[in-house]
């Protein structure tokens, strides 16, 4: 069983990144534009699946408190375009 003792420290703000897995590359670069639009943000193109029906984008950008880092992943995560945050 784990414990919040055992979850890492992150001093706040601080840089972080996501990287989003789906179909569409312009379709998910859509997708962080309009659910980032007030928020500075780099992305860029990580990776293409073997047989290239996925693709990997990387999103970086600078969090404010694990209420935004978290708020982020979720939106990120229930987006139709975006099938996958890590």
């Amino acid at each position: 069983m784990s414990d919040s003792a055992d979850r890492p420290s992150i001093e706040y703000p601080c840089p972080w990144e996501y990287k989003i897995i789906g179909q569409d590359q312009f379709a998910m670069r859509q997708a962080v534009a309009g659910l980032l639009d007030d928020i500075e943000y780099t992305i860029t193109f990580s990776h293409f699946s073997r047989a290239g029906k996925y693709c990997s984008l990387l999103v970086a950008l600078t969090v404010s408190d694990e209420e935004q880092r978290t708020s982020i992943f979720a939106a990120l995560k229930g987006h139709a375009d975006i099938m996958m945050v890590l």
